[in-house]
């Protein structure tokens, strides 16, 4: 029973996330990028660029139909709970889409702030939907099937890239340098953004720690913090001394605490911190967490 109920919790949650995600996405396609000559990137920009040659055809009716053929790739390499989710998703976004126009008026002051606003709105909604198990199509799919093969490229980076290409026809149907270069904003911007949200709280710092007392920083900061550490054998290069390294991942404002206990036990310590751009495990991201 508890079960069921965590599945029906997990589901209702990640239906709202989508309808928010979506509604954002749409927003900033439709008051901030589309009527000031701007494309957002993937199926979208293809779609709101086809609508602006032709009027006529509705820009969410566009972007459903061009998902069709990429809906069924899905369904072959991704299988079904997938693609169900990405065509409910897909269709909230097209129903945004010719709504939205009709209640919020579009925004046509100045390019840039455009730009920047569609984008971080724009990158914002496609996290959420992304990092609730579902993508709003297009090249969000195609993303998705390029990272089986290099998944060591961020899912910003990669859409950056095939977006890059669809601003570049929108800006040949726009016959505007600006609109291109207003565009890369807006893409760049959104590949921000959505890295952010979809890495979220799998943002860390990652202490490799060297002292004289690692038994006693060990412990303390097992107690204090409630993080895991690995105790590492090393040897100084120069000395030849045979010393123990700490390793250890915690969130940004723990770095803090983790330096107070070890400045309790060592005034002279070797510490580096990296930011962890990611980082999977107890206390961070679930393993299972679809992106």
């Amino acid at each position: 029973m508890k079960a069921n109920k965590k599945t029906v919790f997990d589901t209702v949650t990640d239906v709202l996330f989508w309808i928010a995600g979506t509604f954002l996405y749409s927003l900033s396609v439709q008051v901030f990028v589309a009527p000031n000559a701007l494309a957002a990137g993937g199926v979208t920009g293809i779609a709101t660029t086809i609508n602006y040659l032709f009027p006529v055809i509705p820009t969410g009716v566009l972007i459903f139909a061009c998902n069709i053929p990429l809906f069924i790739i899905s369904w072959i390499v991704f299988g079904k709970n997938f693609i169900l989710r990405t065509i409910i998703a897909t269709a909230m976004n097209s129903v945004f889409m010719d709504i939205i126009p009709q209640f919020i008026p579009a925004y046509e002051g100045e390019k840039l702030i455009c730009a920047l606003f569609g984008g971080i709105l724009c990158g914002i909604g496609l996290g959420l939907v992304f990092r609730h198990g579902a993508t709003t199509g297009g090249m969000d799919i195609a993303t998705r099937l390029v990272r089986l093969k290099l998944p060591h490229i961020s899912t910003g980076t990669m859409t950056l890239v095939l977006d890059f290409c669809v601003i570049l026809f929108a800006g040949l149907c726009f016959k505007s340098v600006d609109s291109i270069l207003y565009s890369v904003i807006v893409v760049f911007m959104s590949g921000k953004a959505m890295d952010s949200v979809i890495a979220g709280m799998g943002h860390g710092r990652m202490l490799m720690i060297v002292s004289v007392h690692p038994e006693e920083i060990t412990k303390d900061i097992t107690n204090e913090t409630g993080r895991g550490v690995s105790v590492l054998p090393v040897q100084g290069g120069f000395t030849g001394e045979e010393k123990k390294m700490l390793l250890c991942v915690v969130r940004a404002h723990e770095v803090a605490k983790v330096r107070k206990i070890v400045k309790r036990y060592d005034e002279h310590p070797f510490i580096i911190i990296t930011e962890s751009s990611e980082v999977l495990g107890l206390g961070f991201k679930d393993h299972n967490e679809t992106l």
